[in-house]
Parts: structure tokens; sequence; C-alpha cells
């Protein structure tokens, strides 16, 4: 098996694709698609975006210091990448998904999503390319569909979306929770053997 060495990039896929809601006060608001966005901390609840400065959304951002999250299920997909090649400075992106009202801040989410997150900005990071925003959430809102009878919301029935190197992919088959690599149980000992004869006879 060979491998080839290429100069330092951004590969590290898939990465969730998301619209980033926002707003200035009496303006009409305003969807921008992102690639780079994460987790960033627990406690508080905190994640980041990386945006260029060039794009429309960022000074809205940066004004405002707000914005919301919204994942992107599978119907979602073709605003997602609408809102991603067109800009808000001559298109209202609004026009085929309904304006969420958030309850901490004034940008709306997206209805449509099933997962919105009401973000304030605490931290501005200038990087290069990009600037990074890091915000606390302040609130989530999820779509009721997603709620069973017991309270549980079953955020992977969504049909959630991912991206990677230029293309959108549907989540797939489940092939693990958190902790089964661990759990004693015959199961995950018998897909632990297969997995190592299965790595053994390939090194071969």
């Amino acid at each position: 098996m060979g491998k080839q060495s290429w100069r330092g990039g951004n590969m590290l896929y898939p990465v969730p694709a998301v619209m980033v809601s926002c707003a200035r006060p009496g303006e009409k608001p305003n969807i921008i698609t992102v690639a780079w966005a994460g987790t960033v901390c627990s406690a508080p609840a905190m994640l980041s975006i990386s945006v260029r400065k060039e794009r429309y959304s960022y000074d809205i951002i940066k004004e405002t210091g707000e914005f919301v999250v919204n994942l992107v299920t599978k119907d979602l997909v073709f605003a997602t990448d609408y809102c991603g090649v067109k800009s808000g400075r001559d298109t209202d992106k609004f026009q085929e998904l309904t304006p969420l009202p958030s309850q901490h801040i004034s940008a709306p989410g997206i209805a449509e999503s099933p997962l919105n997150l009401e973000c304030k900005v605490k931290q501005v990071v200038e990087l290069g390319s990009h600037d990074m925003f890091i915000a606390e959430i302040l609130g989530v809102t999820v779509d009721d569909r997603y709620m069973d009878e017991k309270g549980t919301f079953h955020l992977n029935d969504a049909k959630l979306v991912s991206y990677s190197h230029g293309t959108y992919f549907e989540l797939g088959e489940k092939i693990g929770t958190f902790g089964y690599s661990v759990r004693k149980d015959s199961k995950n000992k018998s897909k632990r053997s297969d997995t190592a004869k299965h790595t053994r006879r390939k090194a071969k």
C-alpha cells in the first residue's frame, strides 16, 4: 500500500453542513452556508464558525454579535447549496424558507431546520483567510416531529447531512454508539475480533 505526501491543506472531512442565519436590526435577515463549524466547549456550551471577511454575513455577525446555527437535512440540501453560492447583498435567501423567532437573541433561526442553536459571540479570532467567531449557545430549539412520547429527541432520524470534499452526503447506517468498543458483551467482542482479523489480513 502506497502513500503520497502533499503540502498542508484543509482536508479534515467530513464536516457538518450548516446554515447560519443573522440579521441587523430593521434589515432583512440573511443566511450563509458554513462548512467550518464545530463544538469547542461543553460548559458553557460553545461552538465556532469561520467566515471570510468578504462575505456579506461577516459584517452582520461582527456588528450584532449574534447568529443562529441551523442543522441541515436531506430536504434542505438544495437551499443550503443556494445560500452558499448566492450573496445576501442582492438575494433574499429567506424567500423559500421561514424565519423562526429566537428566544435569546434578535437574529431568527430557520423553521424548516430540525435544530436551531442561538449563539452570542464571545470572541473573534483573526486567522488569515477566515476569522473564527467563538460563541456561547444561549438556547436550542428542536422540532417536536423528532420527539417521542417519552420526551427523547431523535435527532438522527432527521436525515442529517454532512459535507466532504465538495460533496453533500446524507448520514448513513449506524455502526456504533459512544463507548461500544469497551462494553462487555459477546457481540462487540466478536466485532473487535473480526476487525482485528481483517486488519491483519490487509497488513499481509
